[in-house]
């Protein structure tokens, strides 16, 4: 088959871009992998950003459905010392700049904001084969094929479409996440979900942490950040129980509250590595092919992967609407502005990165926070 434009990976910076290409009446494939979309969970909370992810979704006409999956309260945020003493706590204003909402429940929207048979499921790519003149031929795991004109890689830090525009790849950052979960938090763990409060909780020291944030029902999501080589990470099972352990006992003398994220954890704990993308990662104009979210930018954690995937979907599909019949017209103008945004951003979520677990950590971020609180 041939699809005008072909969308690698239903991820919400895919389903973005489908979905404003939607409401200007310009018709796109997206291929995913996986079979369903019910077939992973699709991770935690989001707090999505009034100058960036809030933007795509009013493209995309779905601002008014978003603000349906807000969490009340989970803007909160607060910081405790490695003894659960208070060093900084913010209530949630209520003034919606970056409320928290459910990344499955966001995805949900998305795609049920498509037309039927728009995510073509279980389509995992295997190769892909240049035609010339911006022509592209996609073979997938199945035996399926198909061509494009347009070819858009949205597949995630490990993109397959990315060789052909770019010989970078993903470099380990030196810090990894664990992450685990407890649930019916306020009966089962009262001192953890005290300590947590009613939204994001970071417990900091140089190289090493603790961050959680409170979800609906109580549950409690926790991501234990260590900064260790990747074969320390390696020498641990983690389908063993004791893995826990193992992780906790690198937080020894911290008070029990914070220490009971990681030993109390109610689920088979999951290894994250952090890798990022060079910070100015671009590439030479491709004729007939882009990248956009972590494919193109893959960066530390700093609270903006999503929305940054959603803002590149939404800016890639109003240049194709705003260049009618000139693909190349269309990504050069949504190139041009993406690798000034990707490097500013990669820089400053760097920059907070060290601010998280750099030598003057928990100082760092409290300084930071208090600042940002003046500011506003």
């Amino acid at each position: 088959m041939h699809t005008p434009i072909a969308i690698i990976g239903a991820g919400l910076g895919g389903l973005m871009l489908a979905r404003v290409l939607h409401v200007h009446g310009i018709a796109a494939t997206v291929y995913e992998a996986e079979a369903s979309a019910q077939a992973r969970s699709q991770g935690g909370m989001l707090d999505i950003h009034d100058y960036n992810g809030q933007l795509a979704l009013k493209a995309a006409g779905l601002f008014d459905a978003f603000q349906t999956l807000i969490h009340p309260g989970g803007q909160a945020t607060r910081m405790l010392d490695s003894q659960g003493v208070v060093l900084f706590e913010q209530p949630d204003d209520g003034a919606g700049g970056r409320p928290e909402v459910q990344r499955g429940e966001l995805r949900r929207i998305l795609l049920e904001s498509l037309p039927a048979g728009t995510v073509r499921w279980g389509h995992k790519l295997t190769s892909v084969h240049a035609l010339g003149d911006g022509q592209h031929s996609l073979t997938f795991a199945d035996g399926a094929m198909a061509t494009t004109s347009l070819l858009v890689g949205a597949d995630g830090a490990w993109s397959k479409v990315r060789p052909l525009v770019s010989e970078a790849t993903p470099v380990y950052t030196g810090t990894s996440f664990v992450e685990t979960y407890l649930f019916d938090s306020d009966k089962r763990h009262p001192a953890s979900a005290v300590a947590v409060g009613g939204g994001s909780l970071f417990s900091l020291t140089p190289g090493k942490g603790i961050l959680a944030h409170r979800e609906p029902a109580g549950l409690l999501h926790t991501y234990v950040a260590l900064s260790k080589p990747q074969e320390w990470f390696a020498s641990i099972d983690f389908s063993d129980a004791a893995a826990l352990a193992r992780v906790a006992a690198e937080f020894a003398g911290w008070a029990p509250a914070l220490t009971a994220l990681i030993t109390d954890g109610e689920t088979t704990p999951v290894l994250r590595a952090l890798h990022a993308l060079p910070l100015a990662h671009q590439w030479p104009r491709v004729p007939g092919v882009t990248l956009l979210g972590d494919a193109a930018h893959l960066m530390v954690p700093s609270g903006e992967g999503a929305n940054l995937a959603m803002y590149d979907g939404a800016e890639l599909a109003q240049a194709i609407a705003a260049h009618p019949g000139d693909v190349e017209a269309a990504l050069l103008a949504y190139e041009a502005v993406l690798f000034l945004r990707s490097a500013k951003e990669a820089q400053d979520a760097e920059n907070l990165f060290k601010l998280c677990f750099g030598d003057e950590a928990p100082h760092s971020l409290v300084r930071f926070f208090r600042g940002f609180q003046e500011a506003k």
